[in-house]
């Protein structure tokens, strides 16, 4: 007697693959197939940089309702922000390809920019989403509390966000919830070295407030059974970090895939 059945898993939406990077310059056709074959329809292009930001755009305007971009300047890069730099993340924004203000924020981690910069041009991005109307993708390390700070002067105005790669404990997880926020995990919780924090932190994350990412090409899980060639993480990682989440929230893992991709056509409206 033939088994019934299963349902089919929802479709899972990637909401940060760097597929600009140059690691994929060879082979970034397979990498979309390869994360299409296992139920990753869809993918957020992350634009760090001016030029990546345009190089996301080329990509979603190449593959319309598969692939979709945002647009800023990574705290990394913020010495470069000038005013032909919020002109042109300003155009970009207003397209209708680019579903996102960012990758922005502050990162004190390393400080390749100084912090002052990095206010300016976060205060500056964070302007942009208020004046598109689209939300802002978020980066945030070591610098917590001038972040929400920032974040808390302008969050009324804006029509939400993500804390993108979000690594942090349920504290920080939790005053972000409060801004409203959603929250975006990565492979980084399968860590057993560094993801402690955030393995405790996921159970008491609300369902409504879930979306996933890979973070490709950085942020490879620890414990894939297989890893993949170079070192390169890739967007058909998913599944595997939507089990994890799934398996620490106690939820059924086509639940939790419901969940994320529903946030994060609601967020983004996609």
């Amino acid at each position: 007697m033939s088994q019934p059945a299963s349902e089919p898993m929802p479709e899972l939406i990637d909401i940060g693959a760097n597929l600009t990077h140059d690691s994929f310059d060879p082979d970034r056709d397979a990498v979309i197939g390869r994360a299409q074959a296992v139920g990753v329809g869809r993918m957020i292009v992350t634009g760090a940089t001016c030029s990546g930001s345009e190089q996301a755009v080329q990509f979603a305007a190449e593959r319309p309702g598969e692939l979709y971009a945002t647009a800023g300047v990574h705290p990394h890069h913020a010495s470069e922000y000038d005013a032909d730099t919020h002109t042109l993340l300003l155009q970009l924004a207003s397209t209708p390809l680019v579903v996102a203000v960012g990758e922005c924020g502050l990162d004190y981690f390393r400080n390749f920019s100084p912090p002052d910069a990095q206010k300016k041009a976060f205060a500056a991005q964070l302007a942009i989403g208020v004046d598109v109307q689209k939300p802002v993708f978020l980066h945030q390390r070591d610098a917590h509390d001038d972040f929400v700070a920032m974040l808390g002067e302008q969050i009324d105005n804006l029509t939400g966000g993500v804390a993108h790669c979000f690594t942090g404990g349920t504290k920080e997880m939790n005053e972000y919830l409060e801004m409203g926020l959603y929250i975006g995990i990565t492979g980084w919780v399968c860590d057993e070295r560094r993801g402690h924090d955030l393995q405790e932190a996921v159970p008491h994350l609300p369902l409504d407030r879930l979306l996933l990412e890979t973070d490709a090409p950085y942020l490879m899980p620890r414990d894939l059974p297989k890893k993949l060639s170079g070192r390169r993480n890739e967007p058909c990682v998913l599944p595997h970090v939507l089990e994890t989440v799934a398996r620490l929230m106690g939820r059924d893992i086509a639940e939790v895939a419901s969940a994320a991709t529903r946030n994060t056509e609601r967020l983004f409206n996609l």
